[in-house]
């Protein structure tokens, strides 16, 4: 239960932090500006649902991506690590990350009718870091059915508050303003940042432990056998009773 207890303690803020709903929001204001309080509370509520069905659908397969792909669980770990770093070095300098979108994207977006599936569901909510960060997680637990319990409750809970955050978008930015946004940006960056860095250590270990199970089992030495002129050679016989008599 311990064990549960801290997968789950790390899962919730490293996906809550990669999601990143209130860096959501001016973008999420942009996008529906003019639409009714009904439909606003709508496209909230379809993109935080597919979003999160697709960070569980990653979650749950993505051990099968690993093999299809050959990807070790290391390599990914490494990667997924490197990719949260930049979206935290982002987060820290307080400006949206080009991870999840770009200024062009966004722009485009005001545009369209429906902006729940793209691009808030996806990339802005569940974007290639939220992807990565819950199937390295989902790999960090193992492959006991029971570990993935924290997980999926941590994406669960994300997308929730996700969803509330969204649905009160114009209250948490007349609230915060501009500066109360940034300096909340800074300090989930912060500790993306040391959740990222945890990522690329556990890759790294991996990826060194993988290199040296080959190596050592190679230089196992072959099993003892003994020279083949002993397996060959006849034993002598000991000496009979009669040889003796007559030596005497």
């Amino acid at each position: 239960m311990s064990e549960q207890l801290s997968l789950f303690l790390v899962s919730l803020p490293a996906v809550l932090f990669v999601v990143d709903p209130i860096g959501v929001v001016p973008i999420f204001l942009a996008i529906t500006a003019g639409d009714s309080e009904e439909k606003i509370r709508s496209t909230a509520r379809r993109a935080c649902v597919v979003a999160c069905s697709l960070l569980i659908f990653f979650a749950m397969f993505g051990g099968i991506i690993f093999k299809v792909f050959g990807v070790s669980l290391g390599a990914f770990r490494v990667a997924g690590g490197i990719l949260l770093l930049i979206t935290a070095l982002d987060m820290l300098r307080a400006r949206p990350s080009e991870t999840r979108t770009t200024p062009s994207e966004t722009q485009e977006s005001v545009k369209k009718e429906d902006v729940a599936l793209v691009p808030l569901a996806m990339p802005l909510l569940a974007g290639p870091g939220a992807i990565a960060t819950a199937m390295v997680l989902m790999a960090r637990g193992g492959d006991d059915l029971l570990s993935a319990v924290p997980v999926l409750v941590a994406i669960v809970l994300t997308f929730v508050t996700s969803y509330f955050v969204l649905r009160a978008a114009g209250f948490v930015q007349r609230v915060l303003k501009q500066s109360g946004v940034a300096i909340l940006e800074r300090v989930m960056g912060l500790i993306l940042a040391a959740i990222a860095v945890q990522f690329i250590a556990d890759g790294g270990k991996d990826l060194l432990r993988e290199k040296e199970e080959p190596v050592q089992t190679s230089q196992r030495p072959e099993a003892t056998q003994p020279p083949p002129s002993l397996l060959t050679a006849p034993l002598a016989s000991p000496p009979s009773d009669s040889s003796l008599g007559a030596a005497s």
